[in-house]
């Protein structure tokens, strides 16, 4: 995920989106510690999708 497109989402959808890609990143990591993934890059990936939505609702926590 871009950070434009996060940037360019409504504060609601990104809540949710941030909960989505939490819960799939707790489930590759649970996944990846009983058999390892054919690509862990995603693991790395999802974390900083968190990460830089995160940061965003934090700016915009900030702004306001």
């Amino acid at each position: 995920m871009k950070i434009e497109d996060i940037k360019n989402m409504p504060t609601n959808e990104l809540t949710e989106k941030l909960k989505s890609v939490e819960a799939e990143y707790s489930q590759m990591l649970l996944n990846h510690a009983v058999s390892p993934l054919a690509d862990t890059s995603k693991i790395k990936a999802s974390r900083r999708d968190i990460a830089r939505i995160k940061t965003i609702l934090r700016q915009r926590e900030l702004n306001k």
